[in-house]
């Protein structure tokens, strides 16, 4: 019996757990923070945003160019970037967006949102009951969706074809007798069509809407007024309109994201005292609210003072995800190896997408000799909430460090970084863990 037992004691080995230092993660952490449209900026960054028009895309009811879309993707994914876009039909101040195989389409036109500082331009909005036109879309999305739906160079799509800027209101024409937007039965159809089509690929609709029952679809939502009409008590602000929809919860599932309001971008990230942002309307406190992940706010990839340019980084890395590993355990058992992290998202929202999680183990000369996928779900680290990550495996006799990444689909993306001190320590894009003796 004594010899049994010594035997068992042989074969295990007493757990060794490593606390590991937080430190602040990058601001340009993959499908966070702040984006600007298309282009070269120094401002840290992942994503890049930009609209098309439908006329761009589409040539007949089944006959689609994709080149300019994909012309776009591949500049941003050369910068290492994946894209937000949206499409739009009617957007004041630029060429009608409708296509020419749909010319017989009704449309009206109006001269608000900066078209009467222009005599010689009218925008048009189209009739968006018009069959043909609901074919077209339906066509559209079904098409969009086939093609690129779990793209790794796309981070989002914003649902965009209806109403003004793609935005699904038409003010001030919504009246009776003068509403140009899309009756709930359209509105419903192009959201339809659209979760039928997107499966991986996360979609954001502007806002709640009451004849939608908007608690049942899998979408998120951006406020384009951002850090202006997002908080109350002013109830068609883009918070209240979400609670009262039901779904302030929503970003636990489906992400958050926007623009700060043009009319803030440049004053965003000057002191208090000159700071322009409507009182109850400060940045921090409509982060906490929304658990937005990202925000178009192309002031800010603009000339800075260095104080400016360090309270913006600090605003884009408030957005989103940041996880910590705060333990590593490593114990073996007979021939397994037994490893147990403890984690927690310190942002204000989780990580959309689950993207690979490996493991390696690394000799002495940082050369990996061993690698493990994992089914972790970084979808389901939620903020402020601990978590523990189990993983068993073997590995030949030796001196090794435990490292962990994970992997951007994207190849030449940005690396998703750990708000650890060890991230990048010995091998760049890996967080390392622990030693391990076996």
């Amino acid at each position: 019996m004594k010899i049994l037992l010594l035997a068992l004691l042989l074969c295990i080995l007493p757990a060794r757990a490593v606390d590991l230092e937080s430190a602040p993660a990058p601001a340009d952490n993959p499908l966070k923070g702040f984006m600007p449209y298309e282009g070269t900026y120094e401002f840290p960054h992942s994503m890049e945003w930009f609209y098309l028009s439908l006329k761009d895309l589409q040539k007949d009811f089944e006959v689609f160019d994709w080149a300019p879309l994909d012309k776009k993707l591949d500049a941003m994914a050369a910068r290492g970037h994946q894209a937000v876009f949206r499409v739009y039909l009617d957007y004041p101040q630029t060429t009608y967006g409708v296509p020419e195989f749909l010319n017989h389409v009704p449309r009206r036109a109006y001269s608000e949102h900066g078209n009467d500082k222009n005599p010689a331009r009218i925008s048009f909005s189209p009739d968006y009951e018009n069959p043909d036109l609901r074919r077209a879309l339906k066509n559209f999305i079904a098409a969009l969706g086939k093609r690129y739906d779990g793209d790794a160079r796309i981070g989002f799509i914003t649902v965009g074809l209806l109403g003004f800027w793609g935005e699904w209101h038409t003010f001030p024409h919504i009246k009776a007798g003068d509403n140009f937007m899309a009756s709930a039965e359209v509105q419903n159809e192009v959201l339809d069509t659209f979760e039928g089509a997107f499966h991986t690929t996360k979609l954001l609709l502007r806002e709640p809407k009451d004849n939608i029952k908007i608690e049942k679809r899998a979408l998120g939502f951006h406020d384009d007024s951002f850090a202006y009409q997002t908080l109350g008590p002013t109830s068609w602000h883009f918070w209240p309109k979400v609670e009262k929809a039901g779904i302030a919860d929503i970003w636990k599932t489906q992400p958050i994201g926007g623009e700060v309001r043009p009319e803030v971008q440049k004053c965003l990230w000057n002191t208090k005292e000159e700071n322009c942002v409507p009182p109850g309307q400060e940045f921090d406190r409509c982060v906490d609210v929304t658990h937005a992940s990202w925000m178009l706010n192309q002031g800010t990839f603009g000339a800075l003072t260095e104080a400016q340019k360090q309270r913006a980084i600090a605003g884009a890395r408030r957005l989103g995800y940041e996880f910590s590993v705060r333990s590593a355990t490593i114990e073996k058992q007979n021939d397994k190896l037994h490893i147990e992290l403890s984690l927690i998202n310190k942002g204000v929202a989780p990580f959309y997408y689950d993207w690979p999680l490996e493991l390696a183990a690394v000799d002495g000369e940082n050369k990996i000799i061993a690698r493990w996928t994992t089914d972790w779900k970084l979808s389901r680290l939620m903020p402020g909430v601990a978590q523990k990550w189990s993983f068993e495996t073997t590995l030949p006799k030796g001196n090794y460090v435990l490292l962990m990444r994970a992997i951007n689909p994207l190849k030449g993306g940005k690396i998703l970084r750990f708000a650890n001190k060890t991230q990048d320590q010995y091998l760049e894009g890996w967080l390392t863990l622990a030693p391990l003796t076996n």
